[in-house]
C-alpha cells in the first residue's frame, strides 16, 4: 500500500470519527433539555392538576373535618405561593349559612383592624375547628359511626366510609373494633371468626 493511499485512509477516518463525536454531542444536548423540561413539568405539576375545591360549609359540625380537610389540600396544590391573608380569605369564601355568617364578618372585621394575625393558614384553620366542631363534632360522628352498616356494599367502601366516620369520633381500641365488627355483614364477619388466628386490633379487621 502507497503511503498516499495509507494517508487517505487516516483522513477518511478522523473525519468519520469527528462525525461520530458530532452526533454523540448532539443527542448529550437533546438529552440535557429533555431533563430539565421535565423537572420544570414536575416543578410545576401541582398548579396544573385539577384539584376540587370545598363544598359551601355553613357551620354544620359534622362536616367541618371534611370542609376542612379538603380545603388544606387545595391550599397546598394550588394557593402554596399565597400570603396567609389571601389562604384566609379564600376559606373564608367557601363559608356561608347560618351561624357561621356572623363568624366569617368577625373575622374579616379582625385581619381588616389587625386585631389578630394568623402566623399560617394552618392556625386559622385549627380555629375554625374549635369553632365549629370540638364536643358537638364528635357526638355526630359517634351518631354516624353507630348507625353504620355494610348491607350491598363492597367490603372495600364500607372500611373506607367506616374510617372516615371514624375520625374524630372519639372511639377507639376495643368499642372501636366492636362497632365495626356490628356493621359489617353476619356472613362475612363469621368467615373472619372462625379462622385459626382472628383479628384482634381495628388494624387487622381493616
Amino acid at each position: 500500500m502507497s503511503q498516499i493511499n495509507l494517508y487517505e485512509i487516516i483522513r477518511q477516518q478522523q473525519e468519520q470519527l469527528a462525525a461520530m463525536q458530532a452526533q454523540i454531542q448532539a443527542l448529550l444536548v437533546v438529552q440535557g433539555k429533555a431533563g430539565t423540561e421535565g423537572e420544570t413539568v414536575g416543578s410545576n405539576m401541582g398548579s396544573h392538576m385539577e384539584v376540587a375545591k370545598p363544598a359551601i360549609f355553613n357551620g354544620e359540625a359534622g362536616k367541618v373535618g371534611g370542609f376542612i380537610m379538603v380545603c388544606r389540600l387545595f391550599l397546598r396544590m394550588k394557593l402554596r405561593g399565597t400570603s396567609v391573608e389571601e389562604q384566609v380569605q379564600w376559606v373564608l369564601s367557601y363559608m356561608q349559612g347560618g351561624l357561621v355568617d356572623v363568624w366569617k364578618e368577625n373575622v374579616m372585621e379582625e385581619l381588616e383592624t389587625e386585631e389578630v394575625k394568623y402566623e399560617n393558614v394552618e392556625e386559622f384553620l385549627m380555629n375554625l375547628r374549635k369553632e365549629f366542631g370540638g364536643e358537638e363534632e364528635e357526638a355526630v360522628k359517634a351518631g354516624e359511626l353507630r348507625k353504620m352498616e355494610q348491607e350491598r356494599r363492597m367490603m372495600e367502601k364500607f372500611v373506607q366510609e367506616f374510617k372516615r366516620a371514624a375520625r374524630d369520633s372519639g372511639y377507639e381500641g376495643r368499642p372501636l373494633v366492636e362497632e365495626f365488627k356490628r356493621g359489617m355483614n353476619r356472613g362475612i364477619r363469621r368467615k373472619l371468626m372462625e379462622v385459626d388466628s382472628p383479628p384482634t386490633s381495628i388494624e387487622q379487621w381493616y
